[in-house]
């Protein structure tokens, strides 16, 4: 069983949801990202998102976009938030870490190179946002090989047959987008969301993480009393960059606001 299996597990057992907040590596620079990785464990998280930084995220709105830009002024690379990583498992072995990348950091690595880098520094699981399972055939197998846990998205508009064919291929988790568009817009409807994750569980046994769309305490526990995991990624990243100048605060006013989460999560 993979680490972020037996999270979810350890969780469902013990009657609570998954906490799952995204940061991007390197941003507002590099030194802040590991000591703030901690201080997310500490104020609640269950597993944590990790953003590689891309010159082009198109899956992201202004607020990643903003992150990424950061931490690339820093030139914060891939093998960079790989040592990241490895820094983190010195003091943490059980918190599972998922890559949030786009393929061509990987591509250029290639893809063994890094699936072995990312085994060897801790890393959990890959989600990939621009790889579609029509053109995994040749990548999954090595993820398979280095024990990388598989993340795919499913949208609002997912058919059945799409929900069948991503759930096959995807391991860990698989991650509900609850809106349409870029991260960071718009508000959800938890009364549909929980429709389709209805839908979902029909056919298939994987925990499912719902992600876009939550901003506070009070949205994330409408949504953790409907699915196995919340992702909360610009609400966190928005406390970051308005701290960019002051990195020195982002511990305190993201542990608080993680902690707040939490907190409404657990009442749910």
């Amino acid at each position: 069983m993979s680490r972020i299996s037996q999270r979810f597990a350890e969780r469902k057992q013990q009657g609570r949801t998954v906490l799952v907040p995204y940061v991007t590596a390197g941003d507002p620079n590099p030194h802040v990202t590991v000591p703030l990785m901690h201080t997310m464990v500490e104020n609640g998280a269950d597993l944590i998102e990790l953003g590689i930084p891309f010159s082009d995220p198109m899956a992201d709105g202004p607020t990643i976009q903003a992150a990424c830009e950061r931490a690339l002024e820093h030139n914060v690379s891939l093998r960079d938030v790989l040592k990241m990583v490895s820094q983190f498992r010195q003091d943490d072995k059980d918190t599972p870490v998922v890559f949030m990348s786009y393929l061509n950091p990987m591509e250029v690595m290639g893809y063994e190179t890094f699936a072995q880098a990312a085994k060897e520094a801790g890393v959990d699981g890959i989600l990939a946002v621009d790889l579609p399972p029509e053109e995994a055939a040749d990548i999954l197998p090595v993820w398979d090989k280095y024990g990388l846990d598989p993340i795919f998205l499913l949208a609002p508009t997912s058919t059945e047959e799409r929900i069948r064919k991503i759930t096959g291929v995807s391991r860990g988790f698989v991650y509900y987008v609850s809106l349409k568009g870029v991260t960071g817009v718009k508000a959800l409807d938890v009364n549909e969301v929980s429709t389709r994750l209805s839908q979902i569980r029909s056919l298939t046994d994987l925990p499912i993480g719902v992600g876009f769309g939550i901003r506070d305490a009070e949205s994330a526990s409408a949504v953790s009393k409907v699915a196995d995991a919340v992702v909360v990624g610009s609400a966190v990243v928005n406390r970051v960059a308005e701290h960019a100048r002051q990195p020195e605060k982002i511990n305190k006013v993201v542990g608080e606001f993680l902690a707040s989460l939490r907190q409404a999560m657990d009442k749910s």
